[in-house]
């Protein structure tokens, strides 16, 4: 197994330090150096969005003359910015590097890994609804599925965003600012793509409102890499001052789409209340009692709900509905098929070796990091570096990933909350996990659909590396049987189910003119 702690080494400046959680594996990121790009995709403003009709939805100004005295003393103010660095303004221009959508995403790692800790309860007991009425100090309770519907709105808005730069890069062909004043200091290799709008300012502002709406007690924090983001492209001679006003105009136009969309997502839903959750008790037992005792709510301190009963209505991206994509029911309790896999946690229980026990570790990505999705990005990032993929090539890969993530969390928890089997610790107390019991239902398995889905996804984009995404999935989700939190069932119907979920997003990959 590749060791993906390699891929973990570097802590990014600046962000984990503000951050404090219960485990040492918060996310870092990608060691990389700013890089040539593969290729400049001059069409790729033609792209499809996901939310955007087309590129051109968002409207800015032509820009002024490389001739004019308004761009002329922009270039001047660069000029002077990038040949008088200090060396704190170095450290962050190399940070940020030329693919600013790759720290972004890791930003977003570092704030799920922050607040994905279990909040205390609340008056009645229950965890938290997704909104910030009244905004405590622990909020948001960053779950997978929290993480996973976070990562998405992200993502896509990123890639949104990036198209509409795109296409106005090559309507209005203002060239870089080096091929204009060959005396300016360039901090990267030079692409030779066209300055205006700055992708990296419409990305970032796009960013700054996406993550500060839904991490409503970092908006300090937030505005702050935004700035040091901005300012980095002066810096590295890459942007001037109306390329990335004209960035920021795409960055919030696109945002506001994404942040209304998810304000009637159905999410604010998701966490229910004891009336309600007893209602989906019953209704299970009815439909299942017959063959395995529901699952039980055992989180300490107790609560009156499981985490998100609800997030199975959530609105998917690409799935037609839940319902397409629930399997059948999982073995009765007593059945072969259960008997078969209850002994091989029974034995792991006993006798796991090594090996095993570090790939459940490996894969934990629980309480206190950036969850399965986070994982999952993260060897998205080194892959996008590998390839010297662009900008827009990468946020298009991130996008169509969390995406197909999201709904994978959306129908893994319709499932899981429609026939409430139990974790194996309860259908056999001999049965001992190796981690805390995660608190909502054990079929199908979280890990297994997250991972499956995203395997899919990154072998269509990387196809000479899908033996080694059907392996990261496969360890994935057998790191679950080998914590003893999962039965085998669990874990090989998730990892189908998510398998489909992919194929529903590469489906619209295909179609979207980036192929």
């Amino acid at each position: 197994m590749k060791n993906n702690n390699l891929i973990l080494t570097a802590l990014f400046s600046a962000t984990v330090l503000v951050f404090t959680s219960c485990e040492n594996d918060i996310p870092g990121g990608i060691v990389y150096e700013a890089y040539t790009f593969s290729s400049k995709d001059e069409d790729g403003g033609n792209w499809k969005p996901i939310l955007l009709t087309s590129g051109a939805d968002v409207i800015i100004d032509a820009p002024a003359d490389v001739t004019s005295a308004e761009y002329l003393a922009e270039l001047a103010e660069v000029k002077t910015f990038s040949s008088s660095l200090s060396a704190d303004q170095k450290e962050i221009v190399a940070y940020w590097g030329n693919n600013t959508a790759v720290r972004w995403m890791e930003i977003a790692e570092a704030l799920v890994a922050k607040y994905n800790l279990p909040p205390d309860p609340g008056p009645d007991g229950n965890y938290p609804p997704p909104t910030a009425s009244p905004l405590t100090s622990d909020f948001p309770f960053a779950h997978p599925p929290f993480a996973s519907r976070m990562y998405a709105h992200l993502s896509a808005s990123l890639y949104d965003a990036t198209i509409s730069t795109w296409h106005y890069k090559f309507t209005y062909n203002r060239p870089a600012l080096y091929v204009t004043d060959g005396s300016i200091t360039l901090a990267y290799p030079k692409n030779d793509i066209p300055s205006y709008p700055s992708e990296d300012a419409a990305i970032a502002m796009s960013a700054q409102n996406i993550l500060s709406f839904l991490f409503p007690n970092d908006v300090a924090f937030i505005a702050e890499k935004a700035k040091e983001c901005r300012d980095s492209r002066k810096w590295a001679g890459l942007a001037t001052e109306s390329d990335l006003v004209a960035g920021d105009s795409i960055g919030n136009y696109v945002s506001f789409i994404y942040i209304e969309r998810s304000k009637v997502d159905n999410a604010k839903f998701a966490q229910v209340d004891k009336a309600t959750y007893t209602l989906l008790e019953d209704t299970a037992t009815m439909l299942w009692g017959d063959q395995w005792q529901h699952w039980l709510n055992i989180d300490f301190p107790p609560r009156p709900v499981g985490v998100t009963p609800l997030f199975g209505n959530v609105t998917p991206w690409w799935i037609p509905n839940v319902e397409a994509l629930r399997p059948g029911p999982p073995p009765a309790i007593g059945s072969v098929a259960y008997l078969e896999a209850e002994e091989e946690l029974l034995d792991l229980t006993e006798n796991a070796t090594k090996e095993q026990e570090e790939m459940a570790f490996n894969w934990g990505d629980g309480p206190g990091t950036y969850t399965p999705c986070g994982h999952w990005n993260l060897l998205a990032a080194e892959k996008i570096v590998e390839a010297g993929l662009n900008p827009l090539r990468s946020v298009r890969i991130f996008a169509y990933l969390n995406t197909a993530m999201g709904d994978a969390g959306i129908s893994c928890w319709d499932t899981k909350y429609y026939y409430f089997y139990p974790r194996p610790s309860q259908a056999n107390p001999e049965i001992k996990s190796t981690f805390m019991t995660p608190n909502f239902p054990g079929y199908t398995s979280g890990h297994s659909t997250f991972s499956g889905a995203a395997a899919q996804v990154l072998s269509h984009f990387f196809p000479s590396d899908a033996n080694e995404f059907e392996n990261f999935a496969v360890e994935a989700s057998n790191s679950r049987i080998y914590g003893r939190i999962h039965f085998r069932f669990d874990c090989e119907v998730g990892l189908t189910v998510g398998n489909e979920v992919g194929d529903f997003a590469i489906s619209a990959a295909m179609v979207d003119g980036g192929e």
